[in-house]
């Protein structure tokens, strides 16, 4: 793979041996344990930035999802118009994370983001009009998703610029998703208790004051930094360029395999909660309670393995988790019950801690300057694979069941994640990460944050005005 562009160094060594801050003593080098936990991550203003933005804008999707699905059904009295609607929030993501990733990486960040929350903002303004017609409604949740990987992307690859690619990065990455999985379990409430006072279409500017509040706080709460790549090529050409280049060195498509496979087998059990509560008479609550479950898990496992787990205990556990965190799943075989069920679900989600360790992997394997398009090509094969995977465990359960359907997912899901993790072993001494097969994060070079803001500060010229620093 070409190397990153030497504008723009990875920066010294996070724990070099030997290396002791300026303030401190040899001695309390010696015996101080190495920081855990978030309170570092916070005390960064552009990220609290990024992290308020971002609940913002993700909370206002999560309600305009339930929202427009309800106002569809209500206008059209189609179940499948109205699930339709649901879809189009994954089949775009592949269109827009292959044909426009190259945005992440060509224009300047904030711009990026900022622009790409006002679009939102419009396509949400849209629907609120009274009288739009149904095509245009899903015309314009299209777009929202077209739209969504080049906006997550260019947040990762900013969140890099901000924290470096070390430990903060890792726990700002964590935050991110513990607050995606809470707006799933708050939006969703959210939105249902709105609807009951007031008509979708209201509810949905909801959704446009949160984007407008996002742009607002990226603008306002991040540094311009210039582009991380020129523009002498087209705009496709140059994305598909990049994913070329992305997919085609092995040590990055094992780790984006890593990010996409365990998810598509993952969701088996959200896309078959409803058929699955119906045949052990959980009735609605307990389908509530399945629901839950994962994004509970998931909270959890984020949780205590970023405040918790040091490093390179996270660094130990990354390939071994991978590989057992679809393996609760092959307990409905013994079909459990309605707690038992859920808790194998809360297990499973605790699994997916895996992601911190493979985030640093990640974003250390990459080019600088192809940064923004990896991030982006990344979020855009995650929510394909979601999809596929939903639509593929219903086709199965027509004529498995639900619980075979589950079962068939633990184990052969298993069986593939061992597979990749071996594979990630592999390339990992291969680039030279040591023989645990820890990945690039055991010994490669990554920049301190003290690293990360001189590294800042020489892109960004003289533009230190906008948040004070």
């Amino acid at each position: 793979m070409p190397e990153a562009d030497t504008s723009t160094p990875k920066g010294l060594p996070e724990n070099p041996p030997g290396h002791l801050p300026e303030n401190l003593p040899e001695s309390a080098g010696e015996t101080a344990p190495a920081p855990t936990g978030y309170g570092p991550v916070f005390a960064v203003p552009e990220f609290r930035a990024l992290f308020v933005a971002h609940a913002f804008s993700l909370l206002g999707l999560v309600v305009a999802e339930i929202t427009l699905s309800v106002l569809v059904y209500d206008l059209t009295g189609s179940p499948l118009l109205s699930a339709l609607t649901f879809a189009l929030g994954f089949l775009p993501y592949l269109i827009g994370g292959t044909l426009l990733s190259g945005v992440a990486d060509r224009f300047p960040a904030r711009r990026v983001l900022v622009v790409c929350d006002l679009v939102c903002a419009g396509c949400v303004a849209v629907m609120v009009v009274p009288g739009t017609p149904i095509a245009v409604l899903l015309v314009m949740r299209a777009a929202l998703a077209l739209i969504g990987p080049v906006f997550q992307g260019t947040r990762t690859a900013t969140l890099a610029d901000v924290l470096g690619d070390g430990e903060l990065f890792v726990l700002g990455r964590s935050l991110l998703r513990i607050v995606s999985q809470g707006a799933l379990l708050a939006g969703f409430g959210a939105g249902g208790l709105l609807l009951t006072v007031v008509s979708p279409r209201r509810a949905l500017l909801v959704t446009v004051c949160t984007f407008l509040l996002s742009a607002v706080l990226l603008r306002f709460g991040t540094r311009r930094r210039p582009a991380r790549a020129g523009r002498g090529r087209s705009l496709v050409r140059g994305s598909l360029g990049g994913a070329r280049r992305i997919l085609g060195d092995r040590r990055t498509l094992v780790l984006l395999l890593l990010f996409w496979v365990p998810p598509m087998f993952a969701v088996v059990p959200e896309a078959l909660a409803a058929p699955y509560a119906d045949g052990i008479g959980a009735g609605s609550a307990g389908l509530g309670l399945l629901m839950c479950a994962l994004p509970v898990g998931t909270i959890a496992g984020e949780l205590f393995a970023g405040s918790r787990l040091r490093p390179a205990t996270r660094n130990r556990l990354t390939l071994p988790l991978v590989c057992v965190t679809l393996l609760p799943y092959v307990g409905y075989a013994l079909r459990p019950g309605l707690g038992w069920s859920v808790a194998l679900l809360v297990l499973a989600g605790a699994g997916s801690a895996y992601t911190l360790g493979l985030d640093q992997w990640f974003v250390r394997a990459v080019p600088d300057e192809l940064l923004g398009r990896a991030m982006t090509l990344n979020s855009a094969g995650l929510m394909t694979v979601q999809g596929v995977g939903m639509a593929l465990s219903g086709a199965v359960a027509e004529f498995a069941g639900a619980r075979a359907t589950v079962v068939g997912a633990g184990v052969l899901g298993t069986v593939v994640c061992a597979g990749l993790a071996v594979a990630a072993r592999r390339t990992g001494r291969d680039a030279g990460a040591g023989a645990e097969g820890a990945g690039p994060g055991a010994v490669e070079e990554a920049r301190t944050p003290a690293a990360a803001g001189a590294d800042t500060e020489t892109r960004d010229g003289a533009d230190h005005d906008v948040t004070g620093r």
